[in-house]
């Protein structure tokens, strides 16, 4: 007996209402659950299912083909929305103090891409930190996500105070403005960031980019995911671009993409 038959054997029904669930999901959406760690994500929405009381994934399916409020919840779900501004915040001083200085030196426009930016926490720190080093206006900032509904929050810049636990005490007077308990992003900021829908697994990458930052997404790809997203984003970057990951993220094997460590969670693409 085959390998794949004697998997298909093991499968229970609540194992092939899933895998059919996916499929529909990819053939309707383009969204291919199946590149994600699948424990976490099917947990994650049966979560989501069993609240609004389906008994099966294939009715789920069914209501979330008429239910666009539905629907909209479940791509929040499935997608990781759990950001904070100057995330780790040694790793982004050592973007301020070595890698744009460097990459100021060498461009005179910088194409700077955060993907995965959820509800725009990173892309609106990257705009900071060049407006402090006096570049923002020479550079541009793309900011991609899936879930159009942390888009329209990250459009929107407005943010509860915990996200701001690691932004410098100068940047946080500088960058926003406090409103009815929340914090506003600049203005200015915002006009920098460009915020755009894109799957990452699906659609195609622009190229030519001085820096992408993608972290603490990848961890919840598969190791096949992670390899073809790996390899598209540097042949994104330019000669010498920095791919600047999370710090659960580590590339063990950077070589095999064309990328060289260049710092902890900076890789650069070789020439």
């Amino acid at each position: 007996m085959s390998d794949s038959n004697a998997e298909a054997l093991r499968r229970t029904p609540e194992d092939e209402d899933f895998l059919r669930f996916v499929a529909n999901i990819r053939q309707a959406t383009s969204i291919d659950l199946s590149q994600y760690k699948e424990v976490q994500m099917r947990r994650r929405l049966t979560t989501l299912r069993l609240k609004h009381g389906f008994p099966d994934f294939a009715s789920y399916f069914a209501e979330l083909m008429k239910n666009p409020r539905l629907l909209n919840e479940f791509l929040d779900r499935m997608t990781i929305n759990v950001s904070e501004f100057w995330r780790n915040p040694n790793r982004w001083q050592v973007l301020m103090d070595k890698f744009f200085p460097e990459m100021i030196k060498s461009s005179p426009r910088l194409q700077v891409w955060s993907a995965a930016c959820s509800t725009g926490e990173e892309p609106y720190t990257l705009a900071m930190i060049l407006d402090r080093l006096g570049h923002m206006d020479r550079s541009s900032i793309l900011a991609t996500d899936l879930d159009e509904g942390v888009l329209a929050k990250a459009k929107q810049g407005v943010y509860l105070e915990r996200s701001l636990r690691d932004v410098p005490a100068d940047f946080a007077k500088a960058y926003f403005k406090e409103t009815d308990g929340a914090f506003a992003v600049s203005d200015r900021l915002k006009l920098a960031v460009r915020f755009q829908k894109q799957n990452l697994l699906l659609d195609s990458f622009g190229e030519g980019f001085d820096l992408i930052v993608c972290r603490n997404v990848m961890i919840y790809f598969t190791e096949e995911a992670k390899h073809v997203l790996y390899a598209k984003f540097a042949k994104a970057l330019k000669p010498g671009g920095i791919l600047f990951v999370g710090s659960t993220e580590q590339i063990f094997s950077p070589g095999q993409y064309g990328l060289a460590t260049a710092d902890t969670f900076f890789y650069r693409r070789m020439v």
